[in-house]
């Protein structure tokens, strides 16, 4: 249920050949920067311009002059990069994306028509096909302690020897505004997070998480 099979349609990205060689996505996260420069190098120049420092932009992709691209990095077609986003370098950004004002993104692959519009942090993660974060939504990615991140998928615990991993989200999964993602979160594909959550492990595919929280209650003060 949590392998890249079963998490992503790998037909939704340019980084296909990077996805093929795993059995789980997180593993390609030390490898995207190599990628890139390998990938950029066969890039039709008809359809992509480079530009300095290893950044493949599509001559379709809307990129706003306030915006900040570090290489390497490749922005799909049709994509929109807003005002007062931050990519941060070792990016792949598919078609049909929006990065959004004062959105930072490293270290990590977007899918296509993937949705980060609002002061989002995406590092060190993987977003798959048609995944949305609400307003405010990050992924968290180093440990409080700066330990090593270990997954917990059903019985089995996956020392991943990574100090930095993200979020691994499936396609179609909805992030409700303020979530938080915590390290090595993984989350199965068509699944809803309810706003203000903080999640770390796995959710299965087609879930709907939310936390309960106590009702705060209002009195009037005395004159």
């Amino acid at each position: 249920m949590y392998d890249t099979e079963s998490l992503l349609d790998l037909e939704k990205t340019i980084a296909k050949p990077l996805f093929e060689k795993t059995l789980y996505p997180y593993e390609v996260l030390p490898n995207i920067k190599d990628y890139i420069l390998l990938l950029g190098k066969t890039l039709s120049l008809s359809e992509y311009k480079l530009v300095n420092d290893n950044i493949w932009l599509s001559k379709t992709a809307k990129i706003h002059q306030s915006s900040t691209i570090e290489g390497p990095a490749i922005i799909g077609h049709n994509t929109e990069v807003r005002p007062g986003a931050f990519i941060r370098g070792n990016v792949i950004c598919g078609e049909n994306c929006v990065i959004g004002n004062s959105t930072e993104i490293k270290n990590s692959i977007l899918f296509n028509n993937v949705q980060v519009p609002h002061f989002n942090y995406i590092g060190d993660s993987v977003l798959g096909y048609k995944a949305h974060f609400g307003a405010g939504s990050i992924t968290s990615n180093v440990k409080s302690d700066a330990t090593l991140i270990s997954i917990k998928i059903e019985d089995q615990i996956i020392n991943t020897n990574l100090k930095k991993i993200g979020a691994i989200v499936g396609d179609y999964v909805e992030i409700g505004c303020n979530a938080i993602l915590n390290p090595g979160t993984i989350i199965g594909r068509n699944s809803t997070i309810y706003p203000l959550s903080s999640i770390r492990g796995c959710v299965p595919e087609n879930s709907i998480l939310k936390l309960i929280q106590e009702q705060q209650v209002v009195s009037k003060k005395t004159p």
